[in-house]
């Protein structure tokens, strides 16, 4: 194959290979040093030239991407409810589905001057990092069993200027007080589940939770009780197919007003539970 010498060429090698076209314009974005945002840019500069090392690292990337590799771990960024957060291999890739979790948890901190939130899971910090922006009265904290993913949180924090507590711990063994609000998208695919290998470059530890997908899910709801104020909201995310599962968990440990929120594809998504308020 003639090596492509236009940023037009670029984007055709690209598409040969089985690359989403913005996946393509992205990554050639990336390359070039512009703005994730500066699609029509490259529109307009379709015939400009694309020096030989240009050419090389993007022809290495579109081969990673074509192989699976997440978008976000290639260019190292991605966009999470207005914010721009850094990602690598060290944490899960945020998905926008998980946007759902955060406006349900805005909409609760609503007439809160300064409510106590726990993110357990934390992961790149996105949800945590999203509500801090949202909420800037919010006292949020948020945990995770990995030391790796707490440091690109607690980076990411730094570089957005937002004033998240961060801690290790394995859910809420390490936790302490309470809280009006405790969100979490956990691990919640089962062991063997023929979407995994696709997932393949993900942490596993931020994906596979036993043999149903539940452990952590089970885990968090059993818990979480002690951890609420009065009156306190449980919100987690969960699969396509285990809302009416993580309901029943949610009512087992004495959660009231239990509910479901369905994410951008009409999907229920989101279960949350209320601490029942002091008489």
């Amino acid at each position: 194959m003639i090596p492509p010498h236009t940023l037009g060429a670029a984007l055709a090698q690209a598409h040969a290979l089985g690359l989403a076209r913005i996946d393509a314009q992205l990554l050639l974005l990336h390359v070039l040093g512009q703005p994730a945002g500066g699609r029509a840019w490259l529109l307009a500069h379709d015939t400009d030239p694309l020096p030989p090392a240009a050419q090389a690292q993007y022809g290495a990337l579109c081969q990673r991407r074509a192989g699976g590799e997440p978008l976000a771990y290639l260019t190292g960024r991605k966009a999470f409810h207005g914010l721009e957060l850094d990602i690598d291999a060290r944490v899960l890739d945020p998905r926008p589905d998980t946007e759902t979790l955060v406006d349900w948890a805005l909409e609760l901190l609503a007439d809160q001057a300064a409510p106590r939130v726990l993110d357990l899971g934390t992961g790149s910090g996105a949800i945590a990092l999203a509500l801090a922006k949202a909420c800037p009265g919010a006292q949020v904290s948020a945990v995770d069993a990995s030391a790796d993913a707490l440091a690109v949180a607690r980076a990411n924090a730094a570089r957005l200027r937002l004033p998240v507590r961060f801690a290790l711990s394995d859910w809420l063994a390490g936790v302490q007080g309470e809280y009006e609000l405790i969100v979490s998208n956990p691990p919640y695919i089962a062991e063997g589940d023929p979407h995994l290998p696709a997932l393949r470059h993900e942490p596993l530890s931020a994906l596979v939770a036993g043999p149903d997908g539940l452990r952590d899910l089970r885990a968090i709801a059993a818990q979480a009780g002690r951890y609420l104020a009065p009156g306190g909201w449980l919100l987690l995310e969960h699969g396509w197919d285990q809302a009416a599962a993580v309901q029943q968990l949610l009512r087992g440990a004495g959660l009231v007003q239990v509910q479901v929120r369905n994410d951008l594809a009409g999907i229920g998504r989101c279960t949350g539970g209320q601490r029942p308020r002091m008489k």
